[in-house]
């Protein structure tokens, strides 16, 4: 793992994947501006957040390799591994951009409101760009910047939300164990059992 600053702008995470290429994933503590949601929203200085620390909130990372056209499922074994190792039996794929998805700029909306889930919450990106943010121990926003071949996993209870980036554009297969539940709910939502089993596993970290 390696980790570098390209002008102070970004915290690139690199791996190094079978297909003997680099991969990047980005995330920062975000700004209070309230500006377009779907600028990136950087600190100035910048302040980069690393996959360690994704990690003590719960958060994972994971690159597949896709090729040009989409297709992730051909030498998969990597994902392959990972659906069985994590019970994930249900997948599907959404679009979201204007000519795509119905109600684009309502569902938009809904997806940047603060929610949890009360299971995990798995995306694949096939496509395009967009951002996950999840907040902290100290309820500070992250802002992870999602590229193709990205795989996030957040935890059930996590507060979080999701944008497009400007381009208005991502593709993204949604992976679930058992029938999907799509019910977002809401910030405040401190009295599910998925929120106080999240906060649980926080202080055993």
């Amino acid at each position: 793992l390696e980790v570098f600053s390209a002008n102070f702008r970004f915290l690139f995470t690199v791996r190094y994947c079978a297909s003997k290429s680099f991969k990047m994933v980005q995330a920062w503590f975000m700004d209070d501006s309230e500006t377009d949601q779907r600028l990136p929203h950087q600190q100035d200085p910048p302040q980069p957040v690393s996959l360690e620390a994704l990690k003590e909130v719960g958060v994972l990372y994971f690159h597949i390799d896709i090729d040009d056209n989409g297709d992730y499922k051909k030498g998969g074994a990597p994902l392959d591994q990972l659906k069985k190792a994590r019970g994930y039996t249900y997948e599907d794929t959404i679009t979201v951009n204007r000519d795509k998805l119905p109600n684009y700029e309502q569902k938009i909306k809904s997806f940047f409101e603060e929610h949890l889930h009360t299971d995990e919450e798995i995306r694949l990106i096939l496509d395009g760009c967009g951002y996950f943010d999840v907040r902290n121990a100290d309820e500070r926003w992250i802002r992870i910047q999602l590229h193709k071949g990205d795989l996030i996993i957040l935890p059930a209870g996590i507060y979080h939300r999701f944008t497009v980036d400007t381009d208005d554009y991502i593709v993204a297969n949604r992976l679930f164990v058992g029938e999907p539940v799509w019910t977002p709910h809401n910030r405040p939502a401190d009295e599910l059992p998925a929120r106080a089993a999240y906060l649980s596993s926080l202080a055993k970290a």
